[in-house]
């Protein structure tokens, strides 16, 4: 027996369309590609969204047709994210800190029938033009003013294309497991694999964004989105700000400490969220020039795990809360959330950090465990560690056009590459990546763990930690860190700070200081070109 309620699609057109009706005056602030500040609507979004449909309909796209888009958190962005997805096309978020033959083999992997591009990018197209065989034109995001001369071919203005619609134009309904979106992974190893999501993942994810033990959004939030809209939905913000009709606030190209800072205060941001080099980089600007923040009351830290002494330094320093939360492009993104319970209201500001270093609790809507070797699930002890496995309704269940084969196990569960624990209140810490723990000595080494104690040693403002083969030990672990400006901080000043929180056997052989640390094109650490470029350094214990 089946109940008596109306069956109506989940659709990301629902999101935009409700809140163009209900929440129509809620600004929608971006800092432009051309320079001044932009202000508009979630009214106004709703109604371009609606006559980019329509233009893209006349330009022959079709319900599935892949429109790509290489470009900055904006109210173009923006509108095309609902407007593409919202007429049943799939609105393919490209990542353009890719090098360029990852962008190339991307583009026609999907097989784009048109790019939205930001002015900034242009150069990059042109460079890749005879590489990009589906293309049939390029819409530069942006009025007949500001067009570029351009050597490419069928080149579009954003804005002629909009002015010359009505839009009186109804959403249509679909399927709402009609792919919505794609975003393909950053690919340390390999080609990239392309994430397809849905109407109803994206909508069932942004509910979950939304709730308290989510991330909390709500119609009383100043969200600024530094986490970009080329990387897994901007971790599904927009939508979730359309379905609560949150202020949303894009900083476009200007990602600078004094940038972001002067938008959080001009704009009174509440919440932000982004990874951690972009935080590191504003606190470091707000030290040294002696701010506050007067609105921001969180920050959302996710890509990669946030040093301990980062989340410290937030709460203790500034007042700002810390959610730290995990995911991937494979999970839409979220999957955990490190929001404290109330049984923790009580407990010591340091041991609530305790807490907070961790990944995060799992939301509902997210099956997850840790296995063995064998696949036989461990304990949620938060002590045994094992691969991390995870389903649910915005998990992915394949890559696009079947890339990589089955990816997941007999019993629909997707193995995330990540190791961790799970506590028995559902808190999960990722250890390592599978491939990035070190065997020493038939012990394993956390180089997560030893990366954020390094992090947290006065003068250093990031490390990355890896193996070294070691003729006794087969492998031991190397700090590889960047000094704060103007520091003169040393490798036996790192070991000691170490030496105060990690078990002598965990201990790092040695420490060498670089100028900058590599980063794939979503802001985590690169292991593989470290580990290339130090393939043939000698321990001085060896």
């Amino acid at each position: 027996m089946l109940g008596l309620i109306q069956d109506r699609p989940l659709l990301i057109s629902s999101l935009i369309e409700y809140s163009g009706l209900n929440h129509g005056d809620v600004e929608i602030v971006s800092r432009s590609v051309e320079g001044p500040i932009h202000r508009t609507n979630y009214r106004n979004v709703n109604l371009r969204a609606k006559k980019l449909a329509q233009a893209l309909g006349k330009l022959g796209v079709e319900i599935g047709d892949r429109i790509g888009t290489i470009a900055w958190n904006g109210y173009r962005h923006m509108e095309i994210y609902f407007g593409v997805s919202g007429m049943g096309a799939v609105c393919h978020t490209i990542n353009p800190r890719l090098f360029p033959e990852q962008i190339a083999y991307i583009v026609n992997h999907a097989e784009d029938k048109y790019i939205f591009v930001d002015l900034t990018f242009i150069p990059l197209i042109e460079a890749l033009k005879d590489h990009l065989k589906n293309v049939k034109g390029f819409i530069v995001m942006t009025d007949q003013e500001h067009m570029p001369e351009s050597e490419l071919d069928n080149l579009l203005c954003y804005e002629t294309l909009l002015s010359g619609e009505s839009g009186d134009y109804d959403w249509p309904q679909f399927d709402e497991m009609t792919a919505s979106s794609l975003c393909y992974t950053s690919g340390t190893t390999g080609n990239p694999k392309g994430v397809l999501y849905a109407n109803r993942s994206t909508v069932l994810h942004s509910f979950c964004v939304c709730t308290n033990d989510g991330l909390g959004i709500c119609n009383g939030d100043s969200i600024l989105a530094v986490v970009p809209m080329f990387h897994a939905n901007a971790w599904g913000l927009p939508y979730a700000a359309a379905m609560c009709g949150a202020k949303m606030v894009l900083p476009g190209a200007a990602m600078d400490g004094a940038s972001l800072y002067e938008l959080m205060e001009t704009e009174k941001v509440t919440v932000s969220a982004g990874v951690p080099t972009i935080w590191m980089m504003l606190l470091g600007y707000v030290k040294e020039n002696k701010l506050k923040f007067s609105t921001m009351n969180r920050t959302v830290i996710g890509g990669s795990a946030a040093p301990r002494s980062m989340i410290d330094t937030f709460i203790k320093d500034y007042g700002v809360n810390v959610v730290h939360a995990w995911g991937m492009t494979e999970t839409s993104p979220i999957g955990t959330t490190g929001n404290l319970l109330k049984k923790h209201a009580e407990l010591p500001e340091n041991e609530k950090i305790d807490i907070r270093i961790k990944q995060g609790r799992l939301v509902y809507g997210v099956e997850l465990k840790i296995t063995d070797d064998d696949n036989k699930e461990l304990p949620r002890d938060g002590v045994a560690f094992g691969d991390i496995k995870v389903r649910g309704p915005w998990i992915t269940s394949g890559y696009f056009k079947g890339e990589g084969g089955n990816v997941l196990d007999e019993g629909g569960w997707f193995t995330t590459g990540d190791v961790g624990t799970i506590d028995p209140d559902g808190y999960m810490q990722i250890t390592d990546r599978s491939k990035d723990v070190i065997k020493s000595g038939g012990e394993w080494i956390s180089s997560i763990d030893v990366e954020n104690e390094a992090t947290g040693c006065p003068g250093i403002v990031e490390a990355a930690v890896i193996a070294i083969p070691h003729p006794k030990w087969d492998e031991r672990p190397l700090v590889i860190a960047v000094k704060e400006k103007g520091h003169s901080v040393t490798r036996e000043d790192v070991i000691k700070h170490l030496e105060s929180t990690l078990a002598k056997w965990q201990l790092p052989d040695d420490v060498v200081f670089v100028d900058e640390l590599p980063h794939t094109a979503t802001g985590k650490l690169l292991k593989t070109k470290l580990r290339e470029d130090f393939k043939d350094y000698k321990l001085p214990t060896a």
